[in-house]
């Protein structure tokens, strides 16, 4: 009699799940139309790029000689000559600084999203390093969500564990290739002098050379921000991406492959101020923050005080495993933070009021806590977040700091090569293009839908199992 129970609940529970999907594509359809005018307003006010056509061409011809160069001498004896030339003990003194303090700030995801946002703070005109700031954020999230409320329940412990590495060593890996570039320009200011001829003892493509010295001379932010972008994709694809185990394991596995499918590779940036213009603030409002009515309680506010977290911008990458793709997605993250004025400016107000600890608490405590004991833990969390727009207390979803789930990795020495052998990245040193659908705020919270719904089916599934004789 007990097992007819429980077979009837789970059947029920199949139903109430299905019940669900009509409202969920309704509220699908009626996000897109929101985003997409509150998309209009938000990219009414353009910002200059400084893009310079003739510096990309220079740049290209720089390249391009390069590459033929290396084409006579063979790639090994290239390198050493590129770091035979010797030091003076100046300059010696700098590396090996440099070489600590990359050591110290590579502990964790919180230490390189830090680093990245202070060398943004000192020097404005490192508009990559604030870009990177905000992405390894999300990477931060994306680690979290590993063992938070959602996925806890969806993904094995093998899974969890293997999707972790590849995370955490990609955002390790491009901190270790980037942050001595910074450091190099950093040092290169406080004393006056370019420094950019030590970078082959950091192992850095020498792809990245005329992007520096360029830069050193004109400060071309954009033309900068594109060689790093090209850089970094391919410094991590034959490291990570191409790595067979994570092929076979998490690239290639149904659950990366749906995430992909049902558009859930989201990049997503928080915008914190309240706008001036009654306009833009009415309609971002109205996608990001509904009142708390009724769920019974008052509205919360974010860390920087009376003004809530109105929405966020941000883009979907379809194919992660793809370079070529992963590049034009970076350049056009990078148009979208600095191609319009609304969306920096609110960016910028989110990144300097609110710490980084890998909670997505941080920018929507209405749908998530950090605290595990108040937090949701139900089979049916979809349904709880079809009732009303935000959730109440003790009915939010869980989403850890990071340094609470996951430890500090230690990592084996990387092996030395450089990525930079054909044509292919220079013809992508183009100038970034503005999306203009970018208004994020509803398609992430659907992502948070469909990955509810996801848990739910599995609950589902895992009690029919348990109730099977």
């Amino acid at each position: 009699m007990a097992e007819k129970a429980e077979g009837h609940s789970t059947f029920q529970g199949f139903i109430r799940l299905a019940m669900t999907l009509p409202q969920t594509a309704a509220e699908a359809f009626k996000g897109k139309y929101a985003c997409w005018k509150a998309s209009q307003l938000l990219i009414k006010e353009r910002r200059p790029f400084g893009w310079k056509e003739t510096a990309a061409h220079s740049i290209r011809d720089q390249l391009d000689k390069l590459l033929s160069d290396r084409n006579r001498i063979r790639d090994s004896a290239f390198g050493k000559e590129e770091a035979a030339a010797p030091l003076s003990p100046e300059d010696r003194d700098i590396v090996k600084s440099i070489r600590e303090s990359v050591l110290d700030a590579n502990r964790s995801n919180i230490t390189r999203t830090e680093a990245y946002y202070d060398c943004y703070r000192e020097f404005p005109e490192l508009h990559w390093s604030f870009l990177a700031h905000m992405v390894s954020r999300n990477a931060g999230w994306n680690m979290t969500d590993l063992k938070g409320g959602l996925l806890s329940d969806v993904v094995t412990d093998q899974l969890r564990e293997d999707m972790y590495q590849m995370l955490e060593r990609s955002n390790a890996l491009i901190f270790l290739d980037a942050y001595p570039q910074l450091l190099l320009y950093i040092h290169s200011r406080r004393l006056g002098r370019s420094l950019f001829h030590l970078m082959p003892e950091f192992r850095v493509s020498a792809f990245m050379r005329p992007f520096w010295e360029r830069f050193w001379i004109e400060r071309d932010s954009a033309l900068l921000a594109v060689g790093l972008i090209i850089n970094e994709q391919n410094y991590i694809e034959g490291r990570v991406i191409q790595n067979s185990y994570f092929q076979k394991n998490i690239l290639r596995s149904a659950v990366f492959t749906l995430h992909s499918r049902f558009q859930m590779n989201q990049i997503i940036f928080p915008m914190l101020v309240r706008h001036p213009d009654p306009a833009i603030d009415e309609v971002v409002q109205n996608v990001a923050v509904s009142p708390y009515e009724e769920a019974g309680e008052s509205p919360e506010k974010c860390e920087a005080g009376p003004n809530s977290c109105r929405g966020m911008v941000g883009l979907i990458l379809e194919h992660f495993s793809n370079l070529e793709e992963r590049i034009a997605f970076g350049k056009a993250l990078y148009a979208m933070l600095f191609g319009y004025k609304e969306v920096l400016t609110g960016v910028q107000a989110f990144a300097a009021a609110t710490a980084h600890r890998g909670s997505r608490q941080e920018y929507w405590p209405k749908l998530f806590t950090s605290d595990k004991k108040a937090a949701l833990n139900s089979p049916q969390e979809s349904t709880e977040l079809l009732k009303s727009e935000w959730l109440p207390r003790g009915k939010r979803f869980y989403s850890p700091p990071l340094n609470e789930v996951w430890h500090d990795m230690a990592y084996e020495p990387v092996t030395s090569y450089d990525w930079f052998k054909t044509k292919t990245a220079i013809d992508q040193v183009t100038r970034p293009k503005r999306s203009v659908f970018i208004e994020m705020t509803h398609a992430h919270r659907f992502a948070v839908q469909k990955t509810a719904l996801t848990h739910d089916a599995e609950r589902a599934v895992t009690t029919c199992s348990d109730d099977a004789p």
